[in-house]
């Protein structure tokens, strides 16, 4: 059996994969993707490594354990890297990973967005719920 190569085997993925398909596992990580604390988070690491205290204030209102969660999904996904350094106290900083830079400019785009669009979404809502009551 030939041995493919990353390019081929990423190809014939991108054939095997369809976000339409409900058994397909790319719902799963649109799924991750998709909440709002990943979102929050990748965008903090846009500058660079942040150890866990300086992401728990810049992502503002964030519960200790959902950070941990977050952190721990974006780590298991292959989105952020984890690192330990032996000190006193013990220094863990987190970071984007190659895979987790690529995603960035897609998470600062929605995020740009929203806050860009966001008064417009308010008068849709108040028209909406308006003409429904």
């Amino acid at each position: 059996m030939a041995t493919r190569t990353a390019a081929q085997r990423r190809a014939e993925a991108a054939v095997a994969y369809d976000a339409y398909i409900a058994e397909c596992p790319t719902r799963q990580l649109l799924d991750r993707i998709s909440d709002k604390w990943v979102s929050l988070v990748v965008n903090a690491l846009a500058g660079g490594p942040l150890r866990y205290g300086e992401l728990a204030r810049v992502v503002a209102s964030i519960s200790q354990k959902m950070l941990t969660q977050t952190l721990r999904n974006l780590e298991r996904d292959g989105l952020v890297s984890r690192t330990v350094t032996p000190s006193v106290p013990v220094r863990v900083d987190y970071e984007l990973t190659p895979l987790g830079a690529g995603l960035l400019p897609v998470m600062q785009a929605v995020k740009s967005w929203a806050e860009a669009n966001m008064d417009d979404v308010l008068e849709a809502r108040a028209t909406y719920d308006a003409d429904t009551t």
